[in-house]
């Protein structure tokens, strides 16, 4: 695989793997057996209703807790911060980790909750936009229930570079000096690796290449599983680390919350298996999924327990997705892939297109140009300048009319 080809598998990545990734079939969405707005078990044969407060009595007294999420649903962060306050009302002494802030803005974070920050400067200097490429509202909440209850708040995560790195050159073609102090990896479970080889042929499929070429042992695919084993291991590494750093003066280490995305805590098979193989056995993993979920779809070991999110049924459209990954760029944001048939493709864009404008404004992270493709109403133009090799171009996406 080429280290575009590496880039563009991980960015896909990064939002394949926040969700269930389980087929829905018809029959399964009509053996829905989730209440909206409870907890149901979720380690056995199939799901069974728990007592919420029973619940996180228990899960206050392990040594980390994993809260899953779907970066995009505000909903799944609204059912992190119930969870989070549920929690620190039995266990105050608490740290909550963060998968979407790498270690080097550590400090930034420390500062927001010491309250020597605002937050336009937290955004600001903890690299928001550069960081994470989804809106900061989504988890403002989040942060404010730190900095208002003095929550030491962990950068779980390593630079977007390292993974990248990996991805494209393998664990073992990265120098040690160059991995940020993570550690080899465990091996992944095999359920682990068949779940990544479905990502990686998701991906495959969508830049027009046949699954049936793909092959476990190419190199691009393993390369891929060393960037996630690399991922959950610098996350695990970063809690283990953060509870010792905020250990009582009695010496009592602090319960550990982690927030990250789903594809890290489904069935145990990302950071607790990293975890355990640091010798960590204390793990509770929490993970939010549609009340319409099929039974089917909720297989035994997924998570200790799911919270049933209600299904909104007079929710917006989703917004408009121009079907690119994206990355960094010094003259502005590049094209790193395109999905085939995706609105990009049908308006001209072309991989390795760097775009320096979105309808006039000028776009220098991937969040601005996020922002403008998601803020645009249905059946109108967005003009995008962009650089092609020594062309200037202008590039006009048509969003479709609403159904």
């Amino acid at each position: 695989m080429s280290s575009r080809s590496s880039l563009g598998a991980l960015a896909l990545a990064c939002s394949l793997i926040t969700s269930l990734a389980m087929p829905r079939s018809a029959e399964a969405a009509a053996a829905q057996c989730l209440v909206p707005g409870t907890w149901a078990r979720a380690d056995g044969a199939g799901p069974q209703p728990i007592e919420g407060g029973t619940l996180l009595a228990a899960m206050a007294q392990r040594a980390v807790v994993l809260l899953g999420e779907q970066h995009d649903d505000m909903d799944h962060h609204r059912w992190q911060l119930q969870t989070l306050a549920a929690l620190h009302a039995q266990r105050p002494h608490m740290v909550i980790g963060f998968e979407m802030f790498p270690r080097r803005v550590q400090p930034v974070l420390d500062r927001w909750v010491a309250g020597e920050l605002t937050e336009a400067e937290f955004l600001a200097q903890s690299e928001w936009g550069k960081v994470w490429s989804m809106p900061a509202e989504l988890y403002l909440p989040l942060f404010h229930f730190a900095r208002l209850n003095r929550i030491p708040m962990l950068a779980l995560n390593v630079d977007a570079k390292l993974t990248r790195a990996i991805a494209d050159q393998g664990w073992a073609g990265v120098p040690e000096a160059e991995r940020e102090g993570v550690g080899q990896a465990a091996a992944a479970l095999p359920a682990y690796e068949d779940f990544l080889f479905e990502i990686h042929g998701q991906h495959a499929a969508a830049r027009g290449k046949p699954t049936a070429a793909a092959a476990r042992s190419e190199a691009g695919f393993r390369n891929f599983v060393d960037s996630q084993l690399a991922w959950d291991r610098a996350m695990a590494e970063a809690l283990l680390a953060g509870r010792q750093r905020h250990a009582g003066a009695d010496g009592q280490l602090p319960l550990a919350v982690a927030i990250m995305g789903n594809g890290h805590v489904r069935f145990g098979h990302g950071v607790a298996h990293q975890l355990r193989a640091l010798g960590e056995e204390g793990i509770g993993q929490l993970m939010p999924v549609g009340a319409d979920t099929g039974c089917a779809e909720l297989g035994a070991g997924l998570a200790d327990a799911v919270f049933a999110v209600p299904v909104a049924r007079m929710s917006a459209p989703p917004p408009p997705r121009l079907g690119v990954a994206l990355e960094e760029h010094a003259n502005g944001v590049r094209i790193a892939e395109i999905t085939r048939g995706s609105l990009a493709e049908r308006s001209g864009l072309k991989t390795d297109d760097i775009v320096t404008e979105a309808a006039g404004a000028p776009v220098k992270r991937p969040l601005h140009l996020v922002a403008a493709v998601r803020g645009q109403p249905a059946g109108t133009w967005l003009p995008l300048k962009i650089r092609r090799g020594d062309q200037a171009l202008e590039v006009v996406v048509r969003f479709p009319p609403e159904r």
